[in-house]
């Protein structure tokens, strides 16, 4: 691996890694000593926890229950498959990079199973879980408040599916019982580490995929000629934290988005393309057309997607994936109807939209 990216989960093996000990066989399993306050530390600092077990599933989560650990890991793998399928479930529910997940095990033939299968995954063994705390890629340069719930975010989401696959009746009308609203923000100082930390972590939904620095952002948002926006989606379970981001360059005949992300967790509530929307609305009601630079990968094809869908087309292409879009804001959709749109206070523009 030549460019290693920050942790976003770590996966854990059980039997002589989370603990000491077989819990199938007889005798006590004991907690390795020190292991609570790593995991703690690292659910502090917004990695995820996950289990890739071959264990009796009803057995392994009694244990963890005694010891009130259960509630750290997400869609925890406790079958007796592979590690790697395991892992490949975790990462699909996680809707994270493989190439985020490290994998923690006692024994060389599973950590080479996973590293056979899954290349991008970093494997580490059991005996050295005191030193993660101080690896590289566990130590994001910034510990926002979205970092910090971020495992709760993901379990209120777990909540939201399960409601929703319960749910007799059409799909609009569930979006319309969670009562979401989209909170569109021009970003202040106190975003900026988020925002930092939103353009390091997304991939999926980044038109450009390039990072800002917090000096380049402040530099940015105290710019005359640009325009830094934020936004939050809350609903009745909670609230998703800051999911969103966009520059905006402003310039004599037209505007340009250099920068537009959301946050992978929000794909399946519809609503990735109300930022773009409102960009639209606002440089329509300036007079202006909209131009969006664009960083074809193959993991941001959604993002190519939501710009045709909007009426976006090649103003040029260079073969490479650098697109730059064109819009001459003749045709620009709504916000849709289960979301209650708030804005900022701009002439003319009013402060909220459903």
């Amino acid at each position: 691996m030549t460019h290693l990216k920050e942790v976003k989960c770590v996966v854990w093996d059980l039997d002589n890694t989370l603990w000491c000990g077989t819990l199938l066989e007889p005798g006590d399993v004991l907690l390795r000593p020190g292991i609570r306050e790593v995991i703690a530390e690292l659910d502090g600092r917004g990695i995820l926890h996950s289990i890739a077990s071959r264990n009796n599933y009803q057995d392994a989560m009694g244990k963890l229950r005694e010891w009130d650990l259960h509630d750290f890991f997400l869609y925890p793998q406790i079958n007796w498959g592979s590690k790697s399928e395991s892992i490949r479930l975790i990462q699909e529910k996680l809707n994270i990079g493989m190439d985020t997940i490290v994998f923690i095990d006692d024994q060389p033939f599973e950590r080479d199973e996973v590293s056979e299968s899954l290349p991008e995954v970093e494997t580490f063994d059991a005996s050295t879980y005191l030193d993660l705390p101080a690896l590289t890629r566990m130590n994001p340069r910034f510990v926002t408040r979205d970092s910090k719930q971020r495992r709760i975010m993901y379990q209120e989401d777990m909540q939201r599916v399960k409601d929703e696959e319960e749910y007799i009746g059409p799909r609009e009308s569930f979006m319309a019982s969670l009562r979401m609203r989209f909170i569109i923000s021009e970003a202040e100082e106190e975003d900026l580490e988020r925002a930092e930390e939103l353009t390091v972590r997304t991939n999926q939904l980044n038109a450009t995929g390039r990072t800002y620095s917090y000096e380049e952002l402040y530099a940015l948002m105290k710019s005359d000629h640009h325009k830094l926006y934020v936004c939050e989606l809350t609903d009745r379970y909670g609230s998703y934290g800051k999911i969103g981001l966009a520059l905006v360059e402003m310039q004599a005949d037209h505007w340009c988005l250099n920068m537009l992300l959301m946050s992978c967790r929000v794909m399946s509530r519809s609503v990735g393309s109300i930022l773009l929307s409102y960009i639209m609305q606002r440089a329509r009601q300036d007079g202006k057309k909209l131009l969006a630079h664009f960083k074809q990968t193959d993991r941001n094809r959604m993002m190519y997607v939501t710009y045709r869908f909007s009426n976006f087309s090649e103003l040029t292409n260079d073969g490479h994936g650098n697109i730059v879009f064109a819009n001459d804001l003749s045709q620009v959709q709504g916000f849709p109807p289960y979301v209650e749109v708030m804005t900022p206070g701009a002439a003319g523009f009013p402060h909220s939209q459903a």
